[in-house]
């Protein structure tokens, strides 16, 4: 073994673990974070759909239309997720606050 990597080794070896951080069990912080996340999906996924989409004269078009999608797309997935979206929030809610109670004794 590598000399430098025989001396790394030793210094993780000792030094201390960080503690781990401590669960706030927070439901309203764990539900407005999983919302976020699940209206950034949602408009990755419609961003993906409207790649191929060319603007058009009929709605303005142009380099204004262009540049204003990606606005127009993360707007499409907020309030397709205060729509019930597509149940993602719900599910990761529930794994966020399970994680933050500890492991199971």
């Amino acid at each position: 073994m590598d000399s430098a990597i025989q001396g790394a080794l030793a210094v993780a070896q000792q030094a201390p673990l960080a503690a781990a951080p401590k669960p706030t069990a927070n439901a309203a912080k764990a539900d407005s974070a999983s919302k976020e996340y699940e209206s950034v999906f949602i408009s990755q996924f419609l961003g993906s759909m409207f790649s191929g989409i060319k603007t058009d004269e009929l709605t303005g078009g142009g380099q204004g239309e262009e540049m204003f999608r990606s606005l127009m797309i993360n707007e499409f997935g907020k309030s397709i997720e205060q729509q019930g979206g597509f149940g993602l929030a719900s599910q990761m809610k529930a794994q966020l606050l399970k994680n933050q109670e500890g492991p199971a004794k």
